[in-house]
């Protein structure tokens, strides 16, 4: 029987009284704080708030429309039941917001960092992650995570002068890291936030030594994990991909979708109400964690597709890429490359004060291809691939509506 934790009647208690005479949370984040590369450019008002104005910005760009066919887990199903990116990141806003309202923070800001913090993700989800690092990393000693390339798009590819808090929240997120404790880290200024950008290309372990400067970060953090943790069960149960054996603990949390998001935005907020930083109970810590462990031992390790991602992906990546990488070495402007990915780029910077087209076209080769590869919703980088090696065998074979499962 599904199992739903309450807030204590005494915090309940506490937040009536505290909205009732307006407190405010002095460690949220404010409007007027909001840091801009032109500062004298997008200035907030009652109707476009600080944060209004970067939601706004990213959800009209058209990487956010690929979120739609961008792989959250499962790449090898038609299914529209089943989460993609654009989804995913509509979770994780409501929850994150949820938490953020009773908390008094600025949701504004955590709606911002949530819609935005994957699109910089590759196709084919954290596969195509995997390999598109290995490749760029081979070439150049770079490393490629989709959190700083969101971060480029956001700030470098497509400028829309976004806020230094909300490129500070997606670059900080770690879905792949939970902790106990999320203690905001005092932001400095872009030249500082520049140099955290380039030392995560450079060395491995900076990705894991992240910490968001603010509250609202550190919310949407913790709630990327809560969003995809009972999701990717449900998806995995519709798909009838959980084997026999899978046998997941509930412990404090519960084990169900519904009940972890709920028991864990309870917990969080119980912990970390008029607090400069959020926690959760050791025990709650603890069944995440575990929780966590059993999606890998039960779900993300699923043979199949680990066979057709090492039998036919990665041999679909590394043609396009060396293809791609050659039209970028010798400037081939009728390839897909420039006719295609340039042309793109340049038509979503039409209007933009504060891009070069002459300048990215000098762009390393090895970093254009891989900003080409990563921009592509699945669908569009198997069709790529079959329009440039129309002969070659390999293909991703979806498994089909009317299909067995795998």
């Amino acid at each position: 029987m599904a199992n739903y934790h309450n807030l204590s009647q005494e915090l309940q208690q506490r937040i009536r009284e505290d909205r009732r005479q307006h407190k405010e949370n002095p460690y949220a984040c404010r409007d007027e704080d909001a840091l801009r590369r032109e500062m004298d450019h997008d200035r907030a008002n009652l109707w476009r708030p600080s944060y209004v104005r970067d939601i706004e910005k990213i959800m009209h760009l058209p990487s956010y429309n690929r979120y739609a066919d961008k792989t959250q887990v499962f790449s090898l199903y038609k299914n529209d039941d089943i989460s993609r990116r654009a989804l995913h990141v509509q979770l994780v806003s409501r929850i994150a917001r949820n938490i953020g309202s009773v908390l008094n923070l600025n949701i504004d800001l955590i709606e911002a960092i949530s819609l935005g913090h994957d699109i910089g993700h590759t196709p084919f989800g954290h596969a195509g992650e995997r390999i598109l690092s290995r490749f760029l990393h081979e070439n150049t000693g770079r490393y490629f995570n989709h959190n700083v390339h969101s971060v480029r798009i956001l700030d470098q590819l497509t400028p829309r002068n976004i806020s230094l808090q909300t490129l500070d929240g997606i670059i900080c997120h770690n879905g792949e890291m939970e902790q106990q404790e999320y203690r905001p880290k005092p932001m400095g200024d872009f030249a500082s936030f520049e140099r955290r950008v380039e030392d995560c290309y450079v060395r491995k372990e900076a990705i894991k030594e992240l910490v968001p400067a603010t509250l609202e970060g550190c919310v949407m953090r913790i709630c990327d994990i809560i969003a995809y943790l009972g999701k990717d069960r449900q998806d995995a149960e519709r798909l009838h991909m959980l084997s026999k054996d899978a046998d997941f603990i509930r412990g404090d949390i519960g084990n169900t979708n519904a009940e972890i998001i709920n028991n864990m935005v309870v917990n969080i907020i119980e912990n970390s109400y008029g607090k400069d930083h959020l926690s959760m109970d050791k025990s709650y810590f603890d069944y995440l964690s575990q929780a966590k462990k059993e999606n890998y031992r039960y779900i993300y390790g699923n043979e199949q597709m680990e066979k057709q991602v090492h039998e036919d992906l990665e041999p679909m990546f590394e043609q396009l890429h060396a293809r791609l990488l050659e039209d970028a070495i010798h400037h081939n402007e009728k390839s897909y490359l420039y006719r295609h990915h340039m042309a793109w780029i340049e038509e979503n910077n039409r209007f933009s004060r504060n891009f070069s087209m002459e300048k990215y076209r000098e762009t390393e080769p090895n970093q254009l291809v891989v900003d080409y590869i990563a921009s592509m919703t699945d669908d569009y980088f198997i069709d790529l691939y079959h329009e440039m090696f129309p002969t070659e065998k390999h293909d991703i074979k979806y498994v089909g509506y009317f299909d067995e499962e795998l």
